[in-house]
């Protein structure tokens, strides 16, 4: 039992002074990047779960920012206290994005914990394992996964296609009923030119967890001569939300989407029913937030038993589910008996958890993603 116990989950980390607790007798900090549905997440569900299990136990949010730069605060707050050989580091949890998680690791600031918690079995997903080229194993735990998958309208199309193949034998027939964003203005065209990759240049596996080898971009050439001919019967869309504007108002019939992003617009009502999703093969990319804790954490134990609730599959069913569309960090399987049917149909008759375990890819590590992008603006634009 804890007494007189205070966890502050801290914001602006690296930039700010965390907030102190001068009447606390421990103080457990954790820091969370990402939006502000995340910080709320923390604040008006994660919290009051733990503090009613942990009687004298306080917990205190605010976020370090969106994107990678949010991840990339708690790194570098991390590596300060690694230089100035501190004995105890004030950050004992942490939200991340997977790029800067491997690059964690890499530099040493994480422990190794993933094994000390009951949840820890859960998870058997590669994402778990490998960061964009780095192996992680033991030292994250997802919080969640969001996916790319292609979106289409069922009243129009009766058979979506099942690959990128069979996606070029449609728009071929139907020209300028697909439609993408390229790689401007969001991730989810980013995300089907990567598939696009996967499918016609080079493998999955090989770009998001072997060594980086320039030369294998010589076998892209085909590959991207093969998209500049596909873009020539699409339609290119503003962004993200662009690509959902343009299928509800039936300019487009099919097109790139973020799963969670579609299913909130779906409950939204800002998309007709008819629209359905697809998970093609060879794959689409998608990533996960990680739960770390630092190697020098203060309170390691305690931080462990914060992430064994936020994996536990309860959680991850009504929070991480439920509340944002999100495909849980833990197998999903684990996850069924904590949903309604209605829910788990709702995120998984479409996109089945065997979709996920093979169609669900990561994105490339760094280089190649640069070396990806490159080749599209050199090869693709002009």
């Amino acid at each position: 039992m804890f007494t007189k116990t205070k966890i502050a989950v801290l914001a602006a980390v690296g930039i700010a002074q965390f907030t102190s607790f001068a009447q606390a007798e421990t103080v457990l900090n954790v820091a969370s990047a990402g939006g502000q549905n995340m910080v709320d997440y923390v604040k008006t569900y994660l919290a009051p779960k733990f503090e009613a299990m942990h009687p004298g136990v306080k917990v205190n949010i605010i976020g370090t920012g969106p994107g990678d730069a949010g991840s990339h605060k708690i790194l570098e707050k991390l590596s300060a206290q690694q230089s100035s050989n501190l004995a105890k580091w004030d950050i004992d949890v942490a939200v991340v994005h997977q790029k800067i998680g491997g690059q964690m690791v890499s530099e040493g600031l994480l422990a190794k914990y993933r094994s000390e918690i009951d949840t820890g079995k859960l998870v058997s997903r590669d994402s778990a394992k490998n960061a964009l080229g780095t192996n992680v194993e033991g030292y994250v735990m997802p919080m969640f996964h969001s996916q790319t998958a292609i979106a289409y309208n069922s009243d129009f199309v009766t058979t979506p296609p099942k690959s990128y193949d069979e996606l070029v034998t449609w728009t071929k027939k139907h020209p300028k009923a697909f439609g993408y964003n390229g790689i401007k203005n969001g991730m989810s065209g980013v995300s089907f030119v990567t598939g696009w990759i996967y499918a016609y240049g080079t493998d999955a596996k090989t770009l998001s967890s072997k060594p980086y080898n320039k030369d294998v971009e010589s076998n892209w050439g085909e590959a991207f001569a093969k998209l500049k001919a596909f873009n020539k019967n699409i339609t290119f869309t503003p962004g993200n939300a662009g690509t959902l504007d343009m299928l509800n108002r039936g300019e487009i019939f099919m097109g790139p989407v973020w799963v969670d992003m579609f299913y909130s617009w779906k409950e939204q009502g800002k998309i007709p029913p008819s629209m359905k999703l697809a998970l093609i093969a060879p794959g689409m990319p998608g990533q996960p937030m990680y739960y770390v804790t630092p190697t020098k954490a203060a309170h390691p134990e305690l931080a462990r038993q914060f992430i064994e609730l936020a994996t536990s599959p309860k959680v991850q069913a009504e929070g991480i589910v439920k509340r944002f569309n999100w495909y849980p960090g833990i197998d999903a399987k684990y996850v069924k008996s904590e949903l309604d049917s209605a829910t788990w149909n709702k995120l998984f008759a479409e996109i089945t958890p065997e979709d996920l375990s093979q169609y669900g890819k990561s994105f490339p590590i760094a280089s190649y993603f640069d070396d990806i992008k490159e080749g599209y603006e050199r090869q693709v634009s002009n």
